[in-house]
């Protein structure tokens, strides 16, 4: 079946994180801490989940606020990119 024209595929999900790890080539690590409601309790809690990026330029340095978006697998742990940095620090 193909794809009619002028459809586009479903839109990547996108995080927004900082920057904890940046000592390897072209990949960093971004923690990405949302808020979510304990079923039985109806309490909010913080919960942080850990996404290595692609980060092609080596652009991305610790402390940093960047934007990451899902895309093809490019290692076995890497499967996010950076699609922008919104803060630089330093």
């Amino acid at each position: 079946m193909m794809a009619e024209a002028g459809k586009t595929r479903h839109s990547r999900r996108t995080f927004e994180g900082e920057v904890v790890k940046d000592g390897m080539d072209k990949s960093i690590t971004v923690v990405v801490r949302k808020k979510v409601l304990h079923s039985l309790y109806k309490k909010y809690y913080t919960r942080r989940y850990r996404y290595m990026a692609h980060d092609p330029d080596n652009a991305c340095h610790v402390g940093d606020i960047v934007r990451i978006e899902e895309c093809r697998p490019i290692s076995k742990r890497k499967h996010w990119r950076v699609s922008a940095v919104i803060k630089k620090i330093g």
